[in-house]
């Protein structure tokens, strides 16, 4: 797959638009059914920063966005690599994230990573 700045545009805007309007099926839309997902948040909260499956990260997510009902994210930055791209943006809280996101040939994030400022 070849992530152009076209492609990595509309994925940027189309993932920031489903978190920041707490769309979980919009969000999960762009998953593939085996995605890995890391994160030090999801270490805090389920005991385990590796989340495999798109059922476990929509159960995952599920309670995350009802624990964060202010939950939203400002894009700041796209940057686009091979067979991925990364999105740098604030939350809610005015944290920087960068998340990193791995596709496959069909345009479905099969490895995402999540880092906090």
């Amino acid at each position: 797959m070849t992530i152009d700045s076209d492609f990595a545009y509309r994925f940027a805007q189309q993932w920031v638009a489903a978190w920041n309007a707490h769309d979980l099926d919009a969000i999960l839309s762009h998953y593939a059914e085996d995605i890995v997902f890391l994160s030090p948040i999801a270490a805090m909260t389920v005991g385990n920063g590796r989340i495999e499956g798109k059922q476990a990260l929509r159960s995952y997510w599920t309670r995350g966005l009802a624990a964060r009902p202010d939950l939203h994210f400002r894009l700041e930055q796209i940057l686009t690599g091979h067979d991925c791209l990364a999105l740098l943006y604030r939350n809610q809280r005015d944290q920087q994230v960068s998340e990193s996101f791995e596709f496959d040939g069909s345009g479905q994030v099969i490895r995402s990573l999540a880092c906090y400022g």
